[in-house]
């Protein structure tokens, strides 16, 4: 009869170890996503900034396109006017 208590405590035991272990590994998870959400700041708001140059880029070219359109109609009228 000992031997059977014996046995079904350490059973118990060695239950109860692995229970403990899974609780431990979804603690270890949390840590990584706030981590991993941490770091998605700072690349969130590099994407923000990368794209807010590249449309005043385009607006830049937008506008030197429309001034160069401008400077034709002006000199295609210059021309003809001259004839």
């Amino acid at each position: 009869m000992n031997k059977s208590l014996l046995m079904a405590a350490v059973i118990a035991a060695v239950a109860l170890a692995a229970c403990g272990k899974k609780e431990e590994a979804a603690a270890v998870v949390a840590p990584a996503a706030d981590a991993a959400a941490s770091m998605a700041a700072p690349a969130a708001s590099a994407v923000a900034d990368a794209a807010a140059s590249a449309a005043g880029t385009v607006a830049d070219a937008a506008s030197g396109a429309a001034a160069a359109v401008a400077d034709a109609a002006s000199a295609a009228v210059d021309a003809a006017a001259s004839k």
